[in-house]
């Protein structure tokens, strides 16, 4: 299997690249996410993912290595293929992906190219444990322990994955505080997917 390719893009298409290698050009399909931070010459590194079919080989990259565990973690699902999964990451972040999937939410992933209601049910049943925002490690890839996040930085990332799913600041901030005083919690003792999940409910009972 390939893992990375690393070379000088020569061309760029809607879904795909060249990349040079030592003469030899790949054609490797990309996303939107990973297309927006190649350019014409630059020497760049793609992790890589080669599909395997009766009639054809294909090499789909990905710019960072969160894009391309997601990528997996999305192909691992029934019924989702690498061209879906690449739609998919073209159309989200992977933070607001895991968001979705944290707070149970079928309709925003509904939004994304190839995804149905009972498809995005699918994916939340078969992904939460695995990419959903309480999955993650205790320490993260910067190697700080989650418990060093500050309040105000939960509540900021709290505010952009809402924001992500159709919400605005305005309505989400007084929502957020009632929280706290229901709950009659310090901010350090509610977590990330609570809040969005209180949040949510919270909307709900409009």
């Amino acid at each position: 299997m390939i893992g990375y390719v690393k070379g000088v893009v020569t061309h760029l298409f809607t879904d795909s690249c060249f990349v040079d290698v030592q003469g030899i050009g790949y054609r490797i399909f990309i996303p939107n996410s990973t297309r927006q931070k190649l350019a014409i010459g630059q020497k760049d590194t793609l992790f890589t993912y080669l599909n395997v079919r009766e009639d054809a080989l294909t090499l789909h990259g990905f710019y960072t290595q969160e894009e391309y565990e997601l990528f997996l973690s999305l192909i691992s699902v029934s019924g989702i293929g690498p061209k879906v999964a690449a739609g998919i990451l073209s159309a989200i972040t992977p933070q607001n992906f895991r968001s979705a999937i944290s707070a149970n939410n079928a309709a925003i992933l509904t939004k994304l190219p190839g995804i149905g209601k009972k498809t995005a049910e699918r994916i939340i049943l078969e992904l939460k444990d695995k990419v959903g925002i309480g999955a993650e490690s205790d320490v993260s890839t910067s190697g700080q322990s989650a418990d060093s996040n500050l309040p105000g930085d939960i509540q900021q990332e709290a505010i952009q994955a809402l924001i992500a799913l159709g919400y605005n600041q305005a309505e989400i901030t007084p929502v957020i505080k009632k929280i706290y005083q229901r709950e009659g919690a310090t901010h350090t003792e509610i977590s990330l997917e609570q809040l969005i999940r209180f949040t949510l409910k919270e909307f709900g009972r409009r």
